[in-house]
């Protein structure tokens, strides 16, 4: 779902925050897009409402990226099944269980980094080792905080 939609509450919209700062700590150059999703019912229907979806945008298309967009999905799993609490902050039992990055380019996706697994990344044209370190790097980062 997109980040802006879920940012409902202070706590919840600080760590969404945090999470665009952590990712442009380590590219400076990208620019988040906190509604990466369209709004119409065919792109509702496909929305995950237990993630936290944010774009970002190279300032064109980056070999060492081999992409021109990365979107970042950041899940959780809601172990009482309460979700965010009525005031929107994130409630103890939601837990972010994986991450989720996906290169992309006008041709669709070049590459796919999940913290499901091995932290591998995958695709026909994947980045640089340095960016893929970076990319682990920020997805520990964002592991430690939501669930530090």
């Amino acid at each position: 779902m997109n980040a802006a939609e879920q940012a409902k509450g202070l706590e919840l919209a600080a760590k969404i925050a945090a999470a665009v700062n952590l990712f442009k700590s380590h590219f400076p150059d990208a620019r988040a897009d906190l509604k990466p999703w369209a709004n119409d019912p065919d792109t509702r229907k496909l929305v995950d409402p237990d993630s936290i979806d944010i774009g970002f945008h190279l300032p064109g298309w980056s070999p060492r990226f081999q992409a021109r967009s990365i979107l970042v999905q950041i899940r959780f799993f809601d172990e009482a099944g309460l979700g965010a609490a009525a005031d929107g902050a994130i409630a103890p039992a939601r837990r972010l269980i994986g991450i989720e990055a996906v290169g992309l380019t006008h041709q669709g996706e070049q590459w796919r980094l999940s913290t499901v697994g091995d932290w591998g990344v995958i695709g026909d044209q994947q980045p640089v080792a340095e960016i893929q370190t970076q990319l682990r790097s920020f997805c520990t980062q964002v592991y430690d905080l939501f669930n530090g």
